[in-house]
C-alpha cells in the first residue's frame, strides 16, 4: 500500500496552529484568575507599575502576580516596559477585560474553562460508556451563568430586549402577568420587576439555591411583584396563566425540552407572547465553522448542557441545537415563531419571538 506523501508547509501550519491553542488555553485560564482577583480592574486604574507596585493595589501576593504578569506580557495582553520592568494594561484592552466593560467583558466566560476541566476525567468516561455527567457535579455553573447573564441584563434587559418584542413594552407598563421558566438566581426576574411595578412576575426553577437568592434580592429591594417558584420545569401544571413568559438560555439544557416547551404553551394565555433566548448557530455543523464562537459553544455543551440533560436519561439537546431545530421544537409545542433577532452587547444568543398558536 503506498503511503501518502504529505504537504510539510500545511503539517507546520497546522503545527502551529495547535500551538497556538496550547499558548491560548493557558491564556484562559490566566484570564480567568485575572477577572477572579480583580487584577484586570486594578491595573486599569494604575500608571505603568511594577509587579510589587501591583500586588499591593490588589492586595495580593507578589510572586504570584509577577508569574501572572508573565503569561500577560508574553499572550499579548499586557504591555512591559524591559528597562524600568514596569507594566500597563492598555485601556483598549481593559476595554474588553474589566467589570466595567459590563457586556463587553470577555474575561467572564473564560471562568467556564476551569470549571468544565473538573469534570473532565468523568467526561472521558462517558465518551466510552455513555451516560451523563449530573449537575451536582458543577458546583460553581449557576454562579458563573448569573454573572455571565448580569453583565447583558443589567445593561440591555429594559432598554434594548424588551423593545425587541413588538408591543411588550407598553403593556408592561400597562400591568400583565409574566413568567421566567428556568430563571437561575432569579436577577432577570427582579430587574423586570422594579422596572415595570404594575406587572407581576413570576421566576419558576428547580434549583434551591437559585430560588432563594431570587428570593432575598427580591427582598433587599423592596419589590412586592416579584414571586419565585422551587419547580421542575418538565413538570410545569399551569394553564392560560400569563400573558408573556421568557426563558433564557435554559431550553437547550433540559432533560425534556418537548415537554418543557409543551408546558410553557400551556401555560401561556391565547396569542400570549414567548421570548426563547438562546445560542445562536445552525443545527448543521458544517454551516457553524465561521461561527465566531463554534468550539467554544460545543466543548461547553458537550462537558456540560449536553451530559447534564443525558445523565438524567434526557434528549442530550446541547447548546448547538441550532436555529433550525429550536424553529421545529417550538412549532411542534403549538409555538408560532414570528421572528429571530438578535441584541448587540449579546453576541452568543438568539432570540425567537413566538406566540401560542
Amino acid at each position: 500500500m503506498a503511503t501518502q506523501e504529505l504537504n510539510q508547509a500545511e503539517v507546520e501550519a497546522f503545527a502551529g496552529k495547535m500551538v497556538g491553542v496550547l499558548n491560548n488555553a493557558g491564556l484562559a485560564l490566566m484570564t480567568s484568575i485575572g477577572h477572579q482577583t480583580g487584577l484586570f480592574d486594578t491595573m486599569a486604574g494604575l500608571p505603568p507599575s511594577t509587579s510589587e507596585q501591583i500586588a499591593q493595589a490588589a492586595g495580593l501576593n507578589e510572586r504570584y502576580v509577577r508569574e501572572w504578569l508573565g503569561a500577560m506580557v508574553t499572550g499579548g495582553v499586557v504591555e512591559v516596559d524591559g528597562e524600568q520592568n514596569t507594566f500597563t494594561l492598555p485601556p483598549e484592552r481593559a476595554a474588553c477585560l474589566t467589570r466595567a466593560a459590563g457586556p463587553h467583558n470577555i474575561a467572564t466566560p473564560m471562568l467556564f474553562i476551569a470549571l468544565l476541566g473538573k469534570v473532565e476525567d468523568q467526561i472521558v468516561d462517558c465518551f466510552r460508556k455513555g451516560g451523563g455527567v449530573p449537575y451536582s457535579e458543577f458546583s460553581d455553573f449557576q454562579r458563573l451563568m448569573a454573572e455571565n447573564s448580569a453583565q447583558v441584563h443589567d445593561n440591555r434587559l429594559i432598554e434594548s430586549i424588551v423593545p425587541i418584542v413588538p408591543g411588550l413594552e407598553e403593556r408592561l407598563n400597562s400591568g400583565i402577568d409574566v413568567a421566567d421558566v428556568g430563571c437561575g438566581q432569579g436577577h432577570a426576574v427582579n430587574l423586570l420587576a422594579r422596572a415595570f411595578p404594575k406587572s407581576r412576575f413570576t421566576g419558576y426553577d428547580f434549583s434551591e439555591g437559585g430560588v432563594a437568592a431570587g428570593r432575598a434580592e427580591a427582598q433587599a429591594w423592596g419589590l412586592t411583584n416579584a414571586t419565585f417558584v422551587l419547580q421542575d420545569a418538565a413538570k410545569l401544571d399551569v394553564e392560560n396563566a400569563y400573558d408573556a413568559i421568557v426563558v433564557f438560555d435554559a431550553i437547550h439544557d433540559q432533560a425534556q425540552p418537548r415537554s418543557v416547551l409543551a408546558n410553557i404553551a400551556r401555560a401561556l394565555k391565547p396569542g400570549g407572547t414567548f421570548l426563547m433566548v438562546d445560542i445562536s448557530g445552525s443545527s448543521n455543523i458544517a454551516q457553524n465553522i465561521a461561527h465566531p464562537f463554534g468550539p467554544f459553544i460545543y466543548s461547553v455543551s458537550a462537558m456540560h448542557c449536553m451530559t447534564v440533560s443525558l445523565s438524567l436519561g434526557g434528549e442530550g439537546l446541547g447548546a448547538a441545537w441550532g436555529e433550525e431545530k429550536a424553529r421545529a421544537l417550538l412549532q411542534e409545542a403549538g409555538l408560532a415563531v414570528q421572528d429571530v433577532k438578535h441584541v448587540d452587547g449579546d453576541p452568543l444568543n438568539s432570540y425567537y419571538i413566538a406566540t401560542r398558536s
